[in-house]
Parts: structure tokens; C-alpha cells; sequence
């Protein structure tokens, strides 16, 4: 009998807690869904900053920016901490050409990131094209010394999850120049990270291995990729033509960015929501990683508005130099451990501002388990996907910590038309997907901060 009533009161309050939380959740998506102010801080920071790459004035206008939205939004603690960073440059635009015999066809490039220049009268030589790796290696120094190769694999068009498409291609962008300066080559072209066939280059990391010559290394459009495969399979004897005048100077001082507010039971558990405020410099950063970051002020901002007092300290954290080196990442997880921080729980928005689909996860089993209990809670905002998955870059050394690392996973069908390339501006942004994944990590937040873990 005793057993038989503890059921019937534990259902019952179960049932009470969902009906309490599920209402409380429509309160945070209507506030966000009417009154939200994420895209506004978007637009600000896309048009009167613009690109915002480590090292750069950009970069350090929008430390200040987002400092000074957050202090205005009156959030208890808004502060800085300092890290150094990589600082490289572009330069003057890129140039580049097919010569095919006596005719020369331009291409669109853009350098790399990290990628040294050419000589100033650029480089001019034969091409060699490979999809992989051991394709090069099985060509050796014979057939690649003093010649120039083409990185070729595209993105898998059959991914559904264009992530693991870009997981399955985005070597040869990062490691390309040293394997073909292993075999003597002058330079490396990478087809562009990208499913679309256009003429927009899409640049990104890359880096060299210790040891070996550092050649200049810089990215195709589709098109162009295509373009020179085509005509290298009638002339394998053409040659290929580019010049780059990109430099990386010394490190630079920049910032971490954070916000917060402190919990009223438990201050000293920390649940953090971020992106990076660092772009590429050849757009506006919008959709990487502009759109994380304001989703991530919202998330307090909607608490705030709603008179919603966390029992643990909710921390929004915008870091600098994701790009090109994870610096930000880093230090604010050193500083964590420094300073004995529990941090329980860190998400990060770093795929783009579309429409919602879950979160990924990165934990122990129990960690896991405690949240995709929230399944019920969450599935009508369409966040069905919600498990074991990835986390994000920043967050990622806060894993060492016990730290359960939370991605937030919006559809990813569109994000690499934009990714790392002239057209990630404002206009690739939709203001309502980009509310709604604010309003789906403050949903989450409001259950961590309400349960724990």
C-alpha cells in the first residue's frame, strides 16, 4: 500500500514538474520570439564592424561591442580575460590563372590562413592532381618536385550531415602544403570546402608541419577546381599560375568577452553558452561565428527580461581565435582550472544560426542520460536530435575538467555556402532561425540549471 502511494505522489509530482517546466519554456520562447534583440546585435556587429579576424582592429572593436551590450543589458559581472593571439594577414587580392598554351583562363583563389606568401612575382608551374594522401605519396618526388598540386576531393555530396562531409575533406586544406612540400612541390591549391559549384572561394585554416618547407598554399572555387581538372586531363602540361601577399606578424593582445549572472543556490556551478567573435576576413562573419555569439547574450537577456533567477551562474562567453589557433578556448579553460571553477555544463552555438534541430554531446553515460531526459520537453521546438554527438572547438578543453560539452546542432544544409567565404554577411542570416536557437539553448539552460547533473 505504502509502495502504491509513493508511485501514485511520484507520478504526480512528475507530471506537476513537467506541466511547470514545459510552461515555463513557452515563456522563454515567446519572450525571445517577440521581443528578442540577438539579430539587432547581428546586424551591428556585421555592419558597423564587419570582418573580425585574431589580431585585427576589427577584432578588438568587437571585444568592446559586446562588452558594452552585455554591461548595458545590466548583467551582474561583464568582464574580460586576456589572451594572446595569432595575427596573420592577407594582404593585397589574390591573383590567378590557367596557361593553358597561349591562352590564359583567371580563377577565383584565396589564400589560406596561416599560409606563407609567394614570391612577389608569384608562381608559375605544372600541376599535379590528387584526391588523397596516399594518392601523392604513391606519385613521390619524381612526379611532384617542382610542380604545383591540386587537392581535388570534394565535400561527399551524399552526407546528409554536411559536417561529416566537411570532416572527410577539410584535411587537405590543413595539412595539404606540407605533404606536397614533402615531395618538393612549390605550392598546394585546395578545392573549397563547399557542396555548391560556384566561383566563390572559401579560405580557412592550415598549418605546417615542423621541419618541413613552408610553400604557399590557397584555395580554388569549385568551379575553378573543376575547371583545371578538366583541362588537365587534354593538356596535362598546362600550367597553373597564383600570387598571394598574405604575412603573419607577431602575436597580438585581444580578449575573451564574458557575461553573467550569478546563481542564487549554487554560484560557484557554472553553466557557460558561447561562441567564437573572431571571423575570417573576407565577410561580415554572420553565419561563423557572429550568430553563436548573440545567441548566446540572449540567453541571459531573455532570463533577465523574464525575471528568471538561475540557482547556478550562467556565463555567456564570447571567445576570440577559434579560427586560427583556439587561443580563447584555451585560456579560458586554463584560467578555469587555475581558479578551481565547476563548470557542469558548457554549450556552444558554432554551426551557424539556422533552423534548429537538437544538440550533440560530449560526456560520461550519466551525464548524457540526465539530459536527453528532455526529450518530451524539448521535441515540440523541434529538437528532436538530441544525444550522444560533438560539442565545439572552444569548449572542448573544458572536457579535461568534467565539464558535460553541449553543440548545438541547427540544419546544416546551407552553412557551408557560407562558410569561411565574401558571402557570410547579414543577408545569410534568417532573424526567426536565429531567435529560435537562442530560445533552444535557454530552454536547455533554464532545465541544467534547474536539475543540475
Amino acid at each position: 500500500m505504502k509502495k502504491t502511494l509513493f508511485l501514485l505522489l511520484f507520478f504526480a509530482y512528475s507530471s506537476f514538474a513537467q506541466n511547470t517546466d514545459s510552461l515555463q519554456i513557452r515563456k522563454i520562447y515567446d519572450e525571445i520570439l517577440t521581443n528578442g534583440e540577438c539579430y539587432k546585435t547581428l546586424t551591428h556587429l556585421c555592419k558597423n564592424i564587419g570582418p573580425r579576424l585574431s589580431g585585427s582592429a576589427g577584432a578588438a572593436k568587437a571585444v568592446e561591442y559586446t562588452k558594452k551590450v552585455m554591461e548595458d543589458y545590466g548583467f551582474e559581472k561583464v568582464f574580460l580575460q586576456d589572451v594572446m593571439v595569432p595575427h596573420w594577414v592577407r594582404g593585397a587580392k589574390e591573383e590567378a590563372y590557367i596557361e593553358n598554351g597561349k591562352t590564359k583562363t583567371k580563377v577565383p583563389v584565396v589564400a589560406l590562413g596561416g599560409s606563407v606568401a609567394t614570391p612577389l612575382a608569384g608562381i608559375k608551374a605544372e600541376v599535379i592532381e590528387v584526391r588523397t594522401f596516399e594518392e601523392l605519396k604513391a606519385l613521390g618526388e619524381a612526379k611532384v618536385k617542382g610542380k604545383i598540386v591540386l587537392f581535388n576531393r570534394p565535400m561527399d555530396p551524399t552526407k546528409i550531415n554536411t559536417f561529416e562531409a566537411y570532416a572527410g575533406a577539410v584535411g587537405q586544406r590543413g595539412n595539404g602544403a606540407s605533404e606536397a612540400a614533402k615531395y618538393g612541390a612549390v605550392g598546394a591549391i585546395v578545392r573549397s570546402m563547399t557542396t555548391l559549384q560556384d566561383d566563390i572561394p572559401h579560405t580557412g585554416g592550415m598549418r605546417y608541419a615542423p621541419g618541413i618547407p613552408m610553400i604557399p598554399t590557397a584555395a580554388i572555387s569549385t568551379n575553378g577546381a573543376n575547371l583545371l581538372s578538366k583541362l588537365l586531363k587534354e593538356n596535362p602540361k598546362l600550367k597553373f599560375y597564383f600570387k598571394q601577399n598574405c604575412e603573419t606578424l607577431p602575436d597580438a593582445p585581444s580578449h575573451n568577452v564574458i557575461g553573467e549572472i550569478r546563481g542564487t543556490e549554487k554560484p560557484d556551478e557554472i553553466i557557460v553558452i558561447g561562441g567564437h567573435l573572431d571571423s575570417w576576413d573576407l565577410a561580415e562573419g554572420a553565419q561563423d561565428d557572429g550568430s553563436g555569439c548573440v545567441q548566446a547574450i540572449e540567453v541571459l537577456r531573455a532570463m533577465k527580461a523574464l525575471g528568471i533567477k538561475p540557482k547556478r551562474t550562467i556565463r555567456a562567453v564570447m571567445f576570440m581565435n577559434e579560427e586560427n589557433g583556439l587561443r580563447g578556448g584555451t585560456k579560458y579553460a586554463d584560467l578555469a582550472k587555475q581558479n578551481n571553477e565547476k563548470h557542469i555544463a558548457a554549450i556552444e552555438s558554432d554551426n551557424g544560426g539556422f533552423t534548429p534541430r537538437g544538440f550533440g554531446m560530449v560526456g560520461t553515460s550519466e551525464q548524457i542520460s540526465k539530459v536527453t531526459v528532455y526529450k518530451n520537453l524539448l521535441a515540440p521546438y523541434g529538437l528532436a536530435e538530441i544525444g550522444r554527438g560533438s560539442g565545439g572547438a572552444d569548449i572542448g578543453p573544458l572536457g579535461n575538467l568534467g565539464t558535460l560539452l553541449i553543440g548545438f546542432k541547427p540544419d546544416s544544409q546551407r552553412y557551408f555556402d557560407f562558410h569561411h567565404a565574401k558571402n557570410d554577411n547579414l543577408e545569410a542570416v534568417n532573424e526567426r532561425e536565429l531567435q529560435l536557437g537562442a530560445a533552444s539553448m535557454a530552454a536547455l539552460v533554464y532545465l541544467i540549471d534547474k536539475y543540475g547533473l
